[in-house]
């Protein structure tokens, strides 16, 4: 999850003062000691000119920037409101709004420094909810995966949260324990967050977005699977049957739960996975495709295994260009750009071309004069 850090600032003021009494140069009294006077650091927030802004007109400037998207200025306006005016009414929006903006910057420890000042998973509403979902994010950006898993378990846990907001918990969580190397708790938890989505008798009431990335995040599990599975000549003509067989079920594994992303009906995670899929049959043809023969067949059984694999491989090569077409026409349909659209519409190019080169008639070999 390359960033311009914001730059904290420490001056360390320390002033040796020396006291002198007056009066007469001839007065013999004793000079007092000298006194050592410290004062504390002081921290240097944003720019020099918004030293003489006030805490309202820092947050109207903030929220403008924002607006505009001038994310490092809105940043350096509500820094200062937070830092310099912390009896502001409005330091509480302007913390969260600081998060946003650092975070729109990449600028994750700066984002996650703000979020944690007004987070609260267990009980909070609000800013304070939402501040606590943008908190684990930055902890997923930061690589720091059991934080950010630990957050969102708390707040899929809260039956005070309505149930669209705990099945955006339960599938974020899912992400971070994917991403952590625990793929096996990442698919419970997917799971469960699709039993969640399943058992609403109106599905309306939640966003699409998160059951359905949930079930695509299971066929990219399966996905993982079925890379898996290697295919090696070397073992034989029977294990090759055998390999071959267990990665076309655990492509159609995938392939189902993908499916059944696309019919939640969520436009963006609708388009990944006919990408995905896509994908899958575009993978095993390469694979068959340089896929040598087992090593014990003659050559006339080499040659029927070729053939075999060549109707195999032509059989791969529609469906793919089948699903990509029916990916980019559901693209267009919702209006949906996005790099799982390009990569579709770049593999849909290659894998016509592969079906022609297929498809072309063998040249006829001429034989020598006897």
């Amino acid at each position: 999850m390359s960033a311009t850090w914001r730059t904290w600032v420490w001056v360390g003021i320390v002033g040796l003062v020396g006291c002198r009494t007056t009066g007469s140069a001839g007065r013999d009294t004793p000079e007092p000691p000298r006194q050592e006077v410290r004062f504390d650091g002081e921290t240097v927030t944003g720019h020099p000119e918004l030293a003489s802004l006030n805490d309202e007109e820092l947050f109207a400037g903030g929220t403008s920037a924002f607006a505009a998207q001038d994310y490092a200025q809105a940043a350096g306006y509500f820094d200062r409101l937070v830092d310099f005016h912390p009896q502001s009414p409005h330091r509480s929006a302007a913390l969260y709004q600081s998060g946003l903006a650092h975070e729109r910057l990449e600028q994750w420890d700066a984002a996650a420094q703000r979020f944690a000042e007004i987070a609260d998973a267990q009980k909070g509403t609000g800013d304070a909810l939402e501040a606590t979902f943008r908190l684990a994010e930055t902890h997923y950006h930061q690589e720091r995966y059991a934080d950010a898993a630990r957050l969102l378990s708390t707040l899929a846990g809260r039956a005070d949260l309505p149930v669209g907001q705990r099945l955006r918990a339960q599938v974020q969580r899912g992400v971070c324990e994917l991403e952590a190397g625990q793929p096996e708790q990442a698919e419970a938890t997917f799971r469960q967050a699709v039993s969640t989505y399943e058992a609403l008798a109106d599905k309306d009431e939640v966003e699409n977005y998160y059951p359905a990335q949930a079930h695509f995040f299971i066929g990219e599990l399966y996905r993982l699977r079925y890379a898996d599975v290697k295919l090696d000549p070397t073992r034989g003509a029977e294990a090759l049957a055998e390999d071959l067989n267990h990665k076309a079920e655990v492509l159609l594994s995938a392939q189902g739960h993908y499916l059944r992303t696309i019919r939640v009906g969520n436009g963006h995670w609708a388009t990944a996975a006919g990408a995905q899929i896509g994908a899958l049959y575009e993978d095993l043809y390469e694979q068959l495709v340089h896929s040598p023969a087992p090593r014990e067949l003659d050559a006339e059984q080499a040659e029927v295994y070729r053939e075999e694999l060549r109707k195999r491989v032509h059989v791969l090569l529609t469906k793919a260009i089948d699903v990509y077409e029916r990916t980019l026409e559901a693209a267009e349909r919702i209006g949906s750009h996005n790099t799982f659209v390009d990569k579709t519409r770049q593999s849909l190019e290659k894998m016509k071309a592969l079906l022609l080169q297929d498809e072309a008639p063998t040249p006829v070999q001429a034989r020598p004069h006897s």
